[in-house]
């Protein structure tokens, strides 16, 4: 990649939103332009100055929010998108992503952009294992969506299960690979 590329991160109300902060210097040492999108449920885990900070762009936190632009954000940010990565991704965005629901910002953005989408699911296994879920990821998959699946591992509720966020390097890597980006 010899330009900075325009990638919209939607971070969603994760535990896992933490990780996200050390995937934005990742992807912007890897010359990503980021723009990060933040449901409110995610603004209760890491502040959006702290994104602010780290990508140097305004963060997206309310579909009604006064823009700059003559254009509606949800619209500007999924036209600016080279690729639209959600991490973490939570069951619930899951289920509004599969179902068209546009309810907030990032769900709007995503149902609005043409570029391509990659979902980093965060989880308690029940939620990652139940019928629904697993249901929408399918939904998901077959409309082309990218799902990086999550790990093993010691999760929130202290469970060792499937449901941890994928690590930021692993993120990055797989949103590196040929042919995702075109």
């Amino acid at each position: 990649m010899n330009t900075p590329r325009n990638i919209v991160l939607g971070v969603t109300g994760s535990i896992a939103a933490y990780k996200a902060c050390e995937l934005v210097r990742l992807l912007t040492k890897a010359g990503w332009n980021v723009h990060v999108v933040m449901t409110a449920s995610a603004q209760k885990f890491v502040a959006p100055l702290t994104f602010q900070t780290l990508t140097r762009n305004p963060v997206g936190t309310d579909a009604f929010a006064p823009v700059a632009d003559w254009k509606p954000e949800h619209i500007a940010l999924a036209e600016r998108a080279d690729l639209l990565l959600v991490a973490p991704c939570t069951a619930n965005f899951i289920a509004k992503l599969a179902h068209g629901i546009a309810d907030d910002l990032l769900s709007a953005t995503a149902l609005a952009t043409r570029a391509p989408i990659v979902i980093a699911p965060a989880m308690n296994d029940g939620m990652w294992d139940n019928p629904a879920t697993q249901d929408n990821l399918a939904t998901l998959r077959r409309r082309g969506v990218r799902v990086i699946e999550p790990n093993d591992g010691e999760l929130a509720c202290g469970t060792l299960a499937k449901g941890r966020m994928a690590e930021p390097q692993d993120i990055v890597n797989f949103i590196m690979k040929p042919g995702l980006q075109d």
